[in-house]
């Protein structure tokens, strides 16, 4: 099974997803999101995005969605939630999803990194699932996986790592303050940035020195994003503060 060749066509606005500041995603495709803030940077593009959202997660799994800490970003009442009890069973769910075209974003949590098959399969279900939009008048799906540590499915559209940064305040700080990694992308090279927040405004600072993925002294956003039991927390994120002014 080989894909079509798609950087030849010329993207239109309605094509491309925000992510952070001017960084975009290729709707119509999977893409991936790796990393201990993973969570936070999935509920971003929600929060960028409109319509229903499809969230598909294990049933195994003891955490759950944390409503509290996604109100901030995004209404959790946009979310449709899916657990499947078996790996094949996310995937699945997740190309139905696609495929049907009715949910502008669907999210995938999985354990593992799946196949190139099931990636290609995916790919194909979002390719079909935009024809299916573009009769309607909607834009076409866009495919996220997350995925724990660095990843790694192959054949995904691109691969990005968040993970929470020290504040550069020598003193205490209210800013969150992430790292992130372009790990992969068909037609950008790796690179890192700088993601600041501030009295709920982002911004971006680009990294000169290369990918950086270490997770730093903080909590991350998946940590309140998510809580054993379904237990419900108050913030979306933790403040990112040196490790010395955490001990005062």
């Amino acid at each position: 099974m080989s894909l079509p060749i798609h950087h030849l066509a010329a993207l239109r606005p309605q094509d491309l997803q925000p992510l952070v500041g001017d960084l975009t995603l290729r709707r119509g495709r999977v893409h991936e999101f790796c990393g201990p803030s993973r969570i936070g940077l999935a509920a971003g593009v929600m929060a960028r995005s409109d319509g229903p959202v499809v969230w598909i997660r294990p049933a195994w799994l003891p955490e759950r969605l944390n409503a509290a800490g996604l109100q901030p970003l995004a209404n959790p009442a946009r979310l449709i939630l899916v657990s499947a009890a078996r790996d094949e069973g996310l995937l699945w769910a997740m190309e139905e999803a696609l495929r049907s075209g009715a949910a502008p974003l669907v999210v995938a949590e999985l354990t593992a990194p799946p196949g190139l098959t099931p990636i290609r399969r995916l790919h194909l279900a979002a390719e079909a699932g935009a024809g299916a939009a573009g009769r309607d008048g909607a834009v076409s799906p866009l495919g996220l996986i997350l995925l724990p540590g660095q990843g790694g499915a192959p054949g995904v559209e691109s691969r990005w790592h968040l993970a929470p940064a020290p504040s550069p305040a020598l003193l205490s700080s209210d800013d969150t303050c992430w790292t992130l990694t372009r790990l992969r992308a068909r037609l950008a090279p790796p690179a890192t940035w700088r993601v600041t927040r501030r009295s709920g405004v982002e911004t971006l600072a680009h990294l000169p020195d290369g990918p950086a993925t270490g997770r730093g002294d903080c909590v991350t956003q998946n940590d309140r994003l998510t809580a054993p039991g379904g237990c419900l927390q108050a913030r979306s994120a933790a403040r990112c503060r040196p490790a010395e002014d955490k001990a005062t």
